[in-house]
């Protein structure tokens, strides 16, 4: 195999931490592919990273889990502990080997390894933080996966028009899966518990960090439900950390169709009203009304940030390194005095 040769751009960064001393303590909230695109970002500029992952999903091989052994639903869990894979061979060999999804005619159809691993620990271990942490330093992940809740959660939605035939009446939508691509208009969400535990770690991690980043991901199955936990919103809104939202490139099919970017930070404010934001960074392409943006930002007492952040394929994709030069540029201009500075 040949030996990985780290980009330019990463070096400069990290070279550039190093003559800072210190990094920052971040945390990362979110699910799904948004939040590994975060993590994937934040990982070339951080030692200090923690990433808290929404566990309401009930789809695929995670919902199979969840339903057959009680467990929490792994996936979103594994995907963020992929991304926070080094570079290396090691790495990014364990991050295949996670991701691998098994394919036969049998049970294990469709079942990914990590998934499985994950599962076996906490069954052995009884303790589904540590078990993350041990999985982790298998991996040589380059930062800490926690669970935002203890206990599985079910996500509920109320959508108008989710029956074509009653185009004004609002239904009530269950299940991640089913909300994240369901028709009609998503009004709002809640989560089954409706006042469910958040996971202490989580909590304490966000308390003591430097910056907390929410986003970017399904907007309202994987970066709403965090402000659903009691517990973990009042330590949103309670810690001295800076908060950056990170919106996504365009909006999602189903969940967000027709959005605009002011638009999402509309729906996330009348979820957690007391939530204040220092920045909201967005594609500089995947805005079409600044003027608008920034007024909605200036609700949360927030500047806007914007910049190139899109891959170079035309996909509603962050490019990892434009989002990491992102996220430092905003950490140095916006950060308070502290250690890492």
């Amino acid at each position: 195999m040949k030996p990985y040769r780290r980009r330019a751009s990463t070096l400069t960064v990290r070279r550039t931490l190093r003559r800072r001393g210190a990094q920052p303590k971040v945390v990362a909230l979110g699910g799904g592919m948004g939040l590994s695109a975060s993590l994937a970002a934040l990982r070339r500029i951080t030692g200090d990273l923690t990433a808290v992952v929404t566990v309401a999903d009930d789809g695929g091989s995670s919902g199979r889990l969840r339903e057959e052994l009680g467990v929490l639903p792994p996936g979103d869990l594994r995907k963020a502990l992929a991304a926070l894979c080094g570079d290396d061979d090691w790495g990014q060999t364990w991050a295949r080997v996670i991701q691998h999804r098994f394919q036969s005619k049998g049970e294990i159809n469709g079942h990914a390894v990590g998934n499985l691993l994950i599962v076996a620990l906490w069954e052995q271990l009884g303790d589904p933080v540590q078990a993350l942490d041990l999985v982790g330093l298998l991996l040589g992940a380059q930062g800490r996966v926690l669970p935002m809740s203890a206990v599985p959660l079910e996500l509920q939605a109320l959508v108008k028009g989710h029956d074509p035939e009653r185009p004004d009446d609002v239904d009530t939508v269950a299940g991640q899966a089913t909300v994240a691509l369901t028709p009609g208009e998503v009004q709002s969400v809640h989560l089954v518990p409706n006042d469910p535990p958040a996971v202490p770690e989580a909590v304490a991690a966000v308390l003591d960090a430097d910056w907390v980043v929410l986003g970017p991901g399904s907007w309202f199955s994987s970066v709403i439900p965090h402000l659903l936990v009691p517990e973990l919103l009042d330590a949103l809104v309670e810690t001295k950390a800076r908060k950056v939202l990170s919106l996504n490139l365009a909006p999602q099919p189903g969940e967000t169709d027709g959005f605009s970017p002011q638009r999402h930070l509309e729906v996330l404010g009348r979820h957690a009203p007391k939530l204040a934001l220092d920045v909201v960074l967005a594609d500089e392409a995947a805005v079409p009304d600044r003027d608008s943006l920034a007024d909605a930002a200036k609700r949360f007492g927030a500047a806007v940030e914007l910049a190139p952040v899109a891959g170079p394929d035309g996909s509603a994709k962050h490019d990892p390194e434009l989002l990491a030069a992102a996220y430092d540029r905003i950490f140095r201009m916006h950060g308070r005095i502290g250690p890492w500075r």
